[in-house]
């Protein structure tokens, strides 16, 4: 069965560059092509003024210049990947979502040229994010542009409230594989505010219990977890977005499921993976989870 390729949108700028980086190592790692993808209708709005003054068609020779720019640099920072680049004249997030039924994952950046121009790609990153039918990979934080070698030596999971194996827990098992670290699968826990006490000999009971029950929730999930990985349990007391943004300073990669309703037109990410998209310490991969 052939292999699904690692796709990476670039816009040109040096954020979306060290993407490339970063995708080439993914795509290496894998075994699998990588697909460098541009896509823009920015003509519409500048590329007529310019092409004026230039005398020629600068969108077209801007969008050839960027591809094969990043094409480049993948093939040298990894001489035997086999790298395939496509100029796409359309709204980068269609055009992203509909790689996206073709790809093992999308892999983006997180800012674009100027100030307006990284509002525009963080709103491309989150649709894309949001719809995508494979994980997508957001490089947020510190990642020295690189997948190996480990720069903190850990991958992160967020395990949810279903006890069942996610397509997030399978798609952390295989990252923390192949980067040969460990994984961290880590279950946030709240005790409801109507039964909070302040008498010291009545507040330990019920923690406990709502902490033994997210043990119990981890231990379930990880029920099937391979033998070659190591696994680390961690319940935390409190809200789950805060909990995966403070263990992402400690991690390589953040991975969050997304659970995905058909025929659903908005977007689908949920609290958690929004919030790691907008403030993660490091990359983080969201993976939609069908329900």
């Amino acid at each position: 069965m052939r292999e699904l390729p690692l796709v990476v949108g670039v816009d040109g700028s040096e954020p979306s560059l060290r993407a490339v980086d970063w995708a080439a190592d993914e795509a290496a790692l894998r075994g699998v092509p990588l697909r460098v993808v541009y896509a823009s209708l920015w003509e519409r709005y500048e590329g007529a003024a310019l092409a004026a003054d230039l005398g020629k068609p600068s969108e077209q020779v801007r969008a050839d210049d960027i591809i094969e720019g990043a094409t480049r640099r993948a093939r040298a920072r990894h001489p035997g990947l086999k790298v395939s680049a496509d100029v796409l004249p359309e709204e980068p997030e269609y055009a992203l979502v509909r790689e996206g039924r073709h790809a093992g994952a999308l892999v983006l950046g997180t800012r674009g040229r100027s100030g307006i121009a990284e509002l525009l790609l963080g709103s491309v990153s989150l649709t894309v994010a949001a719809h995508a039918h494979c994980p997508v990979i957001v490089l947020r934080g510190s990642h020295d542009n690189q997948v190996t070698p480990a720069v903190r030596g850990c991958v992160v999971v967020g395990v949810g409230e279903h006890s069942d194996p996610s397509a997030a827990l399978r798609f952390a098992f295989e990252a923390a594989r192949r980067r040969g670290v460990p994984l961290e699968a880590v279950r946030a826990w709240r005790r409801p505010a109507h039964e909070t006490t302040d008498h010291p000999l009545l507040s330990g009971g019920p923690t406990r219990v709502y902490e033994e029950q997210a043990a119990k929730t981890l231990e379930a999930a990880l029920r099937d977890a391979p033998e070659d990985v190591e696994v680390r349990r961690r319940t935390v007391e409190g809200p789950a977005r805060r909990v995966l943004l403070d263990a992402s300073h400690e991690a390589d990669l953040l991975v969050v499921g997304a659970r995905r309703r058909e025929g659903h037109l908005g977007l689908q990410l949920g609290r958690v993976a929004h919030a790691a998209l907008h403030h993660s310490a490091c990359p983080v991969a969201v993976v939609p989870e069908r329900v």
